[in-house]
């Protein structure tokens, strides 16, 4: 049935790299998030694949929380938990490899096709004796694991579970919030973003609505982090995901996506000048004084604006549009700052 059952000890060198690899996994602390994402992009250089993944069951859907290489586009991506070799893995409990997808009648092969990928093992990820979703690995190649690569995933798979049992405990709520939260703001992270974003432009172009996004990277957290340290600054972010939060609706969504990147998903928009009113507002509330130890402390913000449909209907092409547009708000403030 193209499944491994039995796995062989990694060379001396790869063990030495899951050695470094848990190391950097402690420096991360309870950010569950984040060890995901370093995980799945650490992973494919001690099995040779071209992506990986870590995927949740959640309800009837596995959904991409971290994703790398060629399937870096895929996450926030929901799949049906029925026909899928990661959906089998998490009803079974045990690590499954699928050696060529053309041939294994556990997987979709049009989707395998559609990403160019041939061959995977997937690996369960167990969190309080329950199986909580998979750590898989995907390669363009008929057969491109071996049974080290078998014992590398399983190994690494460990450090995750290790990772969410500090996270969380016992709590599967705890669990999930971990995983898609960012643990200093408690703003939905990266891969929540693109989960809800996805949903969210489905909803729109479904009812011929309108939706904006609003790509937002902060100005002046630099010089407080050089100045008063990263605890300042840690508290900078904070205070600003706080303010963002209370500048939007009850019905939009604010991230952090990356260190001082935040990103605002607005549903229901009626136009651009809607936006670009929203994005002003938000803009004001940031941009208000806050004190930090007896310092008086500024910070700004760059915002672009994307719209669908108007600046396309793809995910990707619309967060480069905003982020494009983020850009060229920076770069003219700082035209006018040098003619000031």
């Amino acid at each position: 049935m193209n499944q491994i059952v039995d796995t062989a000890t990694p060379s001396s060198d790869t063990l030495l790299r899951i050695i470094a690899l848990q190391t950097e996994i402690a420096k991360l602390g309870l950010d569950l998030g984040s060890v995901m994402a370093y995980v799945a992009e650490q992973v494919p250089q001690l099995t040779g694949a071209s992506a990986a993944a870590v995927e949740f069951a959640e309800g009837d859907d596995m959904v991409y929380r971290a994703a790398s290489g060629t399937a870096a586009g895929m996450l926030g991506l929901r799949l049906r938990r029925s026909g899928s070799l990661s959906g089998r893995c998490v009803q079974q409990g045990e690590l499954l490899h699928c050696v060529d997808s053309e041939t294994d009648p556990r997987v979709d092969r049009d989707a395998c096709r559609r990403v160019g990928l041939r061959s995977m093992l997937v690996v369960p990820l167990t969190h309080a004796d329950t199986t909580v979703g998979v750590l898989k690995v995907m390669s363009p190649n008929v057969d491109g694991f071996s049974p080290a690569d078998a014992g590398t995933l399983r190994l690494t798979a460990g450090l995750i579970a290790a990772a969410m049992f500090h996270a969380a405990r016992n709590e599967a709520n705890e669990l999930y919030l971990r995983a898609t939260h960012d643990a200093l703001t408690g703003l939905p992270n990266r891969a929540l973003f693109y989960d809800r974003l996805r949903q969210s432009m489905h909803t729109a172009l479904r009812a011929n609505g309108r939706l904006g996004i609003l790509n937002i990277d902060m100005d002046g957290l630099k010089p407080i982090n050089d100045g008063l340290g990263h605890r300042a600054g840690d508290a900078a972010l904070c205070e600003i995901a706080t303010r963002m939060q209370g500048a939007v609706r009850r019905s939009d969504t604010v991230a952090r996506i990356g260190g001082d990147e935040f990103a605002v998903i607005l549903p229901n928009i009626g136009t651009r000048d809607d936006a670009h009113t929203h994005s002003a507002r938000l803009a004001r509330q940031v941009g208000e004084p806050f004190e930090f130890d007896g310092h008086a402390l500024r910070l700004g913000v760059s915002i672009g604006v994307a719209m669908l449909p108007d600046d396309g209907t793809d995910m990707t092409a619309l967060i480069e549009h905003a982020d494009r547009a983020m850009y060229e708000v920076k770069r003219t403030r700082s035209r006018r700052a040098a003619h000031a």
